[in-house]
């Protein structure tokens, strides 16, 4: 590997990995056990957000921690059941982009949202663990995006400056936590345009040969 170019924070869920239909099945099933129903909107406006939120808001302000941390478990382990017995693919482009920056020297970390058990067990089906030299999940952290923090932990990890950071998501909080911590951004997906980052792209293999290479110039120029 060359020397260190710059850094690459990925979220995960929605970025690297099409991981939105095991979380609605767990989210449902799980609910459905407490007598609770929700809509397939509400669990998209909630996507990417950590669970504690999510939870206070579909049970209530009464909802007490211990039931919001119980149902919390019992969807997480529903959702890696599904992982590994159902599989998961990387959404195009990634793959190639992660293996590429690890190879031209940058450093690499996860920067998610998801408890660190989710993490580990989508990296272990994608076979992606050894591009990254760091992960931070929702236990190394107190406050959810758009707060800066899971960032800049994961910037810390590296030993990377803010100024030295790209930051790829496919949600507009993640994208506001990025110019909160001073990163550059990247966004992807469907609604890639709408989200406010530096760079957007439907699918990670529709951005440019020179997209990070590109921000990180432009980063350092301010």
């Amino acid at each position: 590997m060359l020397d260190f170019r710059g850094a690459v924070l990925w979220d995960l869920d929605g970025t690297l990995v099409d991981s939105e239909e095991y979380h609605w099945r767990a989210w449902k099933e799980t609910l459905e056990g407490e007598g609770i129903s929700i809509a397939y909107r509400d669990f998209q406006s909630s996507f990417g957000q950590r669970n504690d939120t999510i939870l206070s808001r579909w049970l209530g302000s009464d909802a007490g921690i211990e039931r919001i941390e119980r149902i919390g478990r019992v969807k997480e382990a529903r959702y890696r059941e599904l992982v590994h017995r159902e599989g998961l693919a990387p959404l195009p482009g990634a793959s190639e982009w992660v293996e590429r920056l690890h190879k031209e020297g940058w450093r690499q970390a996860i920067a998610s949202s998801a408890p660190r058990a989710n993490v580990e067990a989508v990296l272990e089906e994608l076979r992606f663990r050894h591009f990254f030299q760091a992960t931070v999940s929702a236990e190394d952290v107190q406050a959810g995006k758009p707060d800066p923090q899971v960032f800049l932990t994961a910037a810390s990890r590296l030993r990377a400056a803010p100024g030295e950071c790209i930051v790829v998501e496919d949600a507009a909080a993640g994208v506001e936590a990025a110019r909160r911590g001073g990163m550059r951004s990247i966004g992807v997906g469907r609604k890639a345009d709408t989200l406010g980052a530096d760079l957007a792209a439907t699918k990670l293999s529709d951005l440019p040969a020179d997209a990070f290479v590109f921000l990180l110039a432009k980063q350092s120029a301010k």
